[in-house]
C-alpha cells in the first residue's frame, strides 16, 4: 500500500534525526533546516531562510529543480516532492 503523505513526513524527519509528529502538518524550519544539512544545501543555521528557499534547495540539490529559487515552492511539499526526498535521503544510507 502507497505511503501517505504523513508517513513520507515523518519518515522523512527521521531519517535527519527530527521525531516523528502524530498530528499530519507541514515540515517546520528546524525540520527543513536538517533536511538542508542532509542534503548539503548550505545554509546559515543561525539565520535561517525562509521555508520557500530551503524546499526549492533541498529540491535542487536531489535533481528535482534546476535552482534553487523559492519562486518554485511557494507551498509545502507535494506527495511526488515527498517520495523524491525519501528516495533521495535511501540512497545516501
Amino acid at each position: 500500500m502507497p505511503q501517505t503523505v504523513n508517513e513520507l513526513r515523518n519518515e522523512i524527519r527521521q531519517a535527519v534525526g527530527r521525531y516523528e509528529r502524530v498530528e499530519s502538518t507541514a515540515f517546520t524550519k528546524e525540520a527543513l533546516a536538517a533536511l538542508c544539512t542532509t542534503v548539503n544545501y548550505d545554509i546559515d543555521t543561525n539565520n535561517l531562510p525562509s521555508k520557500p528557499q530551503m524546499r526549492a534547495g533541498v529540491l535542487w540539490k536531489i535533481g528535482e529543480l534546476d535552482d534553487d529559487s523559492p519562486e518554485q515552492t511557494p507551498q509545502p511539499f507535494r506527495k511526488a516532492e515527498l517520495e523524491a526526498i525519501a528516495a533521495a535521503l535511501k540512497d545516501e544510507e
